[in-house]
């Protein structure tokens, strides 16, 4: 196969591919007739199947398989022999060869040149945390909070409280619904609903209605009410205290602790804990680390396609987690422009993360990568699916290495850069 490659843009490069089209019709012939040889079709005996039946089933599958692999082949070789850093993956598309010639185009980006990169130079905070029996008590404070139930109270609604009630609003002359009421709860004190709504709850009974007016922002998510002074009804139909649970045995068992054992349960709590501080610190590392190389390297250019997939993957995920919480539609005009900034410094940190490896020889760790797995499994009920899961799923498998190798240099960074520890609570070590 015969390669050129050309720059056509700073970071753009453009590779053309060109093969003697006898040479793929040799292979293809080659595969097709061991696949003959084994062959079982219906009304033919094994290995008695015609060459033309053979083409007709495999010869485009086996064709386009093999193109595949000749291109593939052959682009990393001249990769490997040009001694380009790939940013990215290529754009290969047919072009135009010469007779008895099949010619391919691949477009692609490189990774830009650093320089010097001198992670000593850099200075970078290591937070420090650990979990402790206050936190675990905190957690079991939480659980039973979630397993709470409700009694009703003739008193007046406090602090802490379930209140139920229905209501209308007036805003600009316009009644809010049009018809009936809207039905609502609040925990008072939970911030669930806008304070100054919350503040007149305090203090109702059942059967008490109260009228007054709201001063709501410009940006509130009911837009008839935003930035306007709307008139409030509220009726109370219901106030009623926490009942919590005792941590007993059932309470245990019911979070899969089938000992029911208290100090066990304990354990498995500072466990859950530990985990998810480890996962916190790790990415205040991580954004710590980023932080600092993009100081450092923020001046230099980057692949622009790099940067617009970027961007459209961000602009994706931000849809995602918008329809995850019931709300559709498209994001706003500019949301792709916001997001350039922030996709530019993801790259240009992964671009450095990715060139630290490369120069220094670190190796993907197996164990840490096991040990991730692992972690990840034990958030489930059933671990070991999620494990073989992981190992039959090459693109799970892919995403979790990626995860991995990113740890690991940014690790290795953080050992050699200038740096100083910062001992956090858990609380706060948690906190995004």
């Amino acid at each position: 196969m015969q390669v050129s490659v050309e720059s056509v843009g700073n970071l753009e490069r453009r590779m053309t591919l060109s093969l003697p089209a006898d040479q793929l019709e040799s292979a293809v012939d080659a595969r097709l007739r061991e696949i003959a040889r084994s062959a079982k079709l219906k009304g033919f005996r094994p290995g008695k199947v015609p060459t033309k039946v053979i083409e007709q089933r495999y010869g485009q599958q086996v064709r386009s398989e093999i193109l595949d692999q000749m291109l593939g082949d052959s682009f990393r070789n001249a990769v490997r022999e040009n001694a380009l850093q790939l940013a990215g993956s290529p754009r290969i598309e047919p072009a135009q060869g010469d007779d008895g010639q099949l010619a391919f185009v691949a477009d692609f980006e490189v990774v830009p040149d650093f320089g010097d990169i001198d992670v000593a130079k850099l200075k970078v905070v290591r937070h420090t945390a650990e979990v402790t029996d206050a936190d675990i008590d905190t957690m079991l404070e939480n659980l039973r909070m979630q397993r709470r139930t409700w009694q009703t109270v003739e008193r007046s609604a406090m602090t802490g409280d379930l209140v139920e009630f229905e209501t209308w609003s007036m805003a600009d002359g316009k009644r809010v619904p049009a018809e009936g009421v809207e039905h609502g709860a609040d925990v008072i004190g939970s911030g669930m609903m806008f304070e100054a709504i919350e503040q007149q709850l305090t203090g109702t009974k059942a059967g008490e209605s109260r009228q007054f007016d709201v001063e709501f922002p410009a940006d509130w998510r009911v837009p008839e009410f935003a930035g306007k002074t709307v008139q409030v009804n509220i009726t109370v139909n219901r106030v009623a205290e926490a009942v919590m649970p005792e941590v007993d045995a059932e309470f245990i068992r019911s979070f899969g602790v089938k000992s029911g054992d208290a100090e066990q349960f304990r354990a498995e709590i500072r466990a859950n804990l530990e985990r998810e501080l480890k996962g916190a610190l790790m990415a205040r590392l991580r954004r710590e680390v980023g932080e600092q190389l993009i100081a450092a390297y923020e001046h230099v250019e980057l692949p622009p396609r790099l940067v617009e997939n970027e961007v459209r993957a961000m602009a994706a995920q931000a849809l995602e987690n918008a329809r995850r919480q019931g709300h559709e539609g498209d994001l706003p005009p500019d949301a792709l422009e916001q997001l350039r900034d922030p996709a530019r410094k993801r790259v240009l940190v992964g671009l450095l993360v990715g060139e630290l490896a490369r120069r220094n020889e670190l190796r993907l760790d197996p164990r840490r990568v096991n040990e991730t797995m692992r972690l990840i499994a034990s958030t489930y009920e059933e671990p070991q699916q999620v494990i073989e899961l992981y190992r039959q799923d090459a693109n799970l498998m892919q995403g979790l290495q990626n995860r991995v190798m990113e740890e690991q240099v940014i690790d290795w960074i953080a050992e050699r850069a200038e740096h100083t520890e910062q001992p956090l609570s858990f609380a706060e070590a948690i906190r995004q």
